[in-house]
């Protein structure tokens, strides 16, 4: 039923659109008959003509294609200046300052300026390529420091605890947050592209441009021509926004394998073949603010055992971890994996922290042991959430079964430790004893870390109760 009803829908946009184009073009024979002066003004059948006359000269596609190489090679020389500036930019703050200026300056003087400047410098030839260029470059270098800038801070911090790769970390964290941005910067330039570099080429008047034959349809009050010609500027820049934000649009659809490979350190393997670490917490402060979270806090987590942290809500739990887990420093004191070793820690957040836009196996295996296979990973998943909604973009997951994607992910990673910050929040009572059981199950013989502040979590985890 919604399939027809979508088909129908498409079926009254095409005929709507078709009747408003139909009316302007009425609208626009109107007025040429009204006008009855082929120089102001020609209607759109004998503008059909001239473009038909145009199509059959073989000069016709040698214009379209030189002036097609000088504009889109301008302009794609920009897109990929401007987004590897960018990126830099979001690296560096001095890189980001140093532009600044220059990007401003580019967005400010007139193109115009431009033009007669580089057609001194250049000649016309190559003029419409630098002015596409000109034109592209700011818009996608500020649009893709502004789509990185806006990079879910709680995402980084998971991929800096999982210690997820390069190639994952841009897919399926950055990418989410830079497309948007980069899709509305090209739907501008794109455009502004074309209007530039074509006038560009009127003022500058290269052989075998477009412009050259717009000015000399201007010269001989060609009418008709200039029509023909303007429609062919149209046609191709539509085409070309239509094809680069195709391929653009695949690639922000694209959804890979995530690459899993082993980064447990080759020289901790006999460490962790003899035995977890142990954590040692020794004289522990951490402030906010000038108000002290935890105060001269020691303790000892030993490798393989179960613990509970429990203390009343706002009492430090969650800054602890954030300790454990490097997140943040503490201000005095230390906080040792043991043999001085990069510990592998499994987490799941107070926050689910969950990439929204994937399903619940691309979020497991973003972090998965390698070890484990597609199917492994599909009949553990299916444990503790129910199978229909597997290949659901988390984001529509309701707040239980988020809970236990973010379970599933510290479970199944390549970690030596898990740690679990109110785990439970958001199950039922059915769904809390069921994750619990496979917690238990699959934490066997790894350390476990718990927080919590309700007796019944306690109880289903069991444990060394640490009271903060």
């Amino acid at each position: 039923m919604n399939h027809n009803k979508q088909k129908k829908n498409k079926k009254k946009d095409i005929l709507q659109k078709g009747i408003i184009i139909l009316f302007w073009l009425c609208v626009w024979q109107i007025l040429t008959v009204v006008t009855d002066n082929n120089i102001l003004l020609v209607g759109p059948i004998q503008a059909g003509k001239a473009f038909l006359h145009n199509l059959s000269e073989p000069y016709f596609w040698k214009i379209v294609l030189f002036s097609l190489l000088r504009i889109g090679l301008g302009f794609f020389l920009a897109l990929f200046i401007g987004i590897f500036l960018g990126v830099l930019a979001y690296k560096r703050a001095f890189i980001e300052m140093l532009f600044e200026p220059l990007m401003a300056t580019l967005k400010s003087i007139p193109v115009v300026s431009f033009v007669v400047l580089l057609l001194i410098w250049f000649g016309s030839v190559r003029l419409s390529f630098f002015i596409s260029f000109i034109v592209v470059l700011p818009n996608i270098y500020v649009n893709t420091v502004s789509g990185l800038k806006s990079t879910d801070k709680e995402l980084l911090e998971m991929a800096e605890v999982f210690h997820i790769g390069h190639f994952n970390r841009f897919l399926y964290i950055y990418r989410p947050a830079l497309m948007p941005y980069l899709i509305s910067a090209l739907k501008i330039s794109l455009g502004m592209s074309w209007k530039s570099g074509v006038a560009a080429e009127v003022i500058g008047m290269p052989q075998y441009s477009l412009g050259e034959r717009l000015y000399i349809s201007k010269i001989y009050l060609d009418t008709a021509g200039l029509f023909s010609w303007t429609l062919t500027v149209i046609i191709l820049s539509f085409a070309f926004e239509k094809a680069v934000l195709y391929i653009v649009k695949c690639f922000d659809a694209w959804n890979p394998a995530p690459i899993r490979k082993s980064v447990i350190p080759d020289s901790s393997a006999e460490d962790i073949k003899g035995g977890l670490p142990d954590i040692e917490l020794k004289g522990v402060c951490k402030s906010y603010g000038g108000q002290k979270v935890i105060d001269d806090f020691s303790y000892t987590i030993k490798r393989g055992e179960h613990y509970c942290l429990t203390a009343p809500s706002g009492a430090g739990k969650t800054t602890l971890l954030k300790l454990i887990n490097r997140i943040e420093q503490p201000e005095r004191g230390t906080v040792e994996c043991g043999n001085g070793h990069d510990c592998r820690i499994g987490m799941v957040f107070q926050e689910d922290r969950l990439c929204g836009k994937y399903n619940t196996i691309t979020n497991v295996m973003i972090t998965a042991k390698e070890s484990l296979s597609i199917k492994d990973i599909y009949e553990e998943a299916a444990k503790i959430l129910p199978k229909d909604c597997l290949e659901k973009p988390v984001s529509e997951l309701s707040g239980g079964m988020k809970r236990r994607c973010a379970i599933l992910r510290a479970m199944l990673s390549e970690s030596e430790i898990i740690i679990m910050d109110e785990p439970f929040n958001g199950l039922d009572k059915e769904n809390r004893e069921k994750t619990a059981a496979y917690i238990l199950e699959r934490s066997s013989g790894k350390t476990l870390l718990v927080t919590t502040h309700r007796a019944e979590d306690m109880e289903l985890m069991g444990g060394v109760k640490i009271e903060l």
